[in-house]
């Protein structure tokens, strides 16, 4: 997740904003601005209650990403070993329609792919087959102990997350490169048993830059848990509560006024937005974020976040 990206899914969202609700013409510039009046508490934190002690979680992002190459099998070992409940993952597709886990739309930066297909840049996902993407290594790139690594499916994402009874936050990437990845990933969820009450009650999440993508997440399966990727203005979020459930923001973007006006608004399924910031990696920014309230840090460094702010 990139601040970039931030800005640019916001600025389409604005384009199409009259396809979701009537928002307001005055857009706050600076997302922790004032809280309107009519903002209240809606209740304590799902997601952030601990025996009356309140923990934002903790989210291995691209599993314990610091430690392990992002995205990889391994990653999610080494947040399970580190003792991370949650892990945050990308879903990009093949050209056959595979479903596979991985940050970038190229395989340049966290695979060997110019070495093993030197003639085919700029070494695109969607160009290539899963048969051909399961031939790279995913892991030398990150260190030679994880040489062999290799670029997951989906399906062998979240068997691994299920082997350690973690839940998983899980990204749509690029979802305007994949037309229909929505129906597709809730496919797959649905055929490794991710759409049952157990699940999607409490260890699911699917979130995008993409508000587009989120609602149409929303729209085919309401039961499920969406956030959306980005710091809307405090003026707009009414609009966004009625597809998401979650506002996610960068943490360099937050203030406490601002988590104070997503927690005054409730999402889709009845219950009040949370706010989940990324990417935190080390303790004096994970005290901040959570200082204001949040309801989760997504982090390379689990353990570090964790220590800091306990969760």
């Amino acid at each position: 997740m990139h601040a970039r990206a931030v800005a640019a899914s916001t600025t389409a969202l604005l384009g199409t904003a009259a396809l979701l609700l009537p928002l307001s013409p005055a857009r706050a510039a600076d997302s922790g601005g004032p809280v309107p009046a009519a903002v209240r508490s809606a209740g304590p934190r799902p997601l952030a209650a601990d025996h009356g002690i309140r923990h934002p979680v903790i989210v291995a992002h691209r599993g314990a990403s610091a430690y392990a190459p992002e995205n990889t099998l391994a990653a999610v070992d080494k947040a399970a070993a580190l003792g991370a409940e949650w892990v945050e993952n990308d879903v990009q597709r093949t050209r056959d329609g595979e479903l596979v886990v991985l940050h970038d739309d190229s395989l340049q930066r966290t695979t060997d792919v110019e070495e093993v297909f030197p003639d085919r840049a700029p070494w695109k996902v969607k160009d290539f087959t899963a048969a051909e993407i399961a031939r790279l290594d995913a892991g030398s790139w990150f260190d030679p102990a994880y040489a062999g690594a290799r670029v997951p499916t989906l399906e062998q994402f979240v068997h691994r997350v299920e082997r350690y009874g973690q839940k998983l936050l899980l990204e749509l990437k690029n979802p305007q490169l994949y037309p229909g990845i929505e129906r597709e990933t809730l496919k797959v969820l649905s055929n490794e048993g991710w759409l049952d009450r157990r699940h999607v009650g409490s260890r699911l999440v699917v979130q995008s830059f993409s508000a587009d993508s989120v609602r149409t997440v929303h729209g085919l399966k309401p039961a499920v848990k969406t956030g959306f990727l980005g710091t809307p203005p405090v003026a707009d979020l009414a609009a966004y509560a009625a597809f998401t459930d979650q506002i996610n923001p960068s943490h360099g973007s937050l203030s406490a006024p601002y988590v104070a006006a997503v927690h005054g608004f409730r999402g889709p399924r009845g219950k009040r937005m949370e706010v989940l910031t990324w990417t935190v990696n080390d303790a004096a920014a994970a005290r901040r974020v959570a200082g204001f309230g949040v309801d989760g840090i997504i982090t390379n460094t689990p353990d570090v976040v964790r220590d800091a702010v306990g969760g």
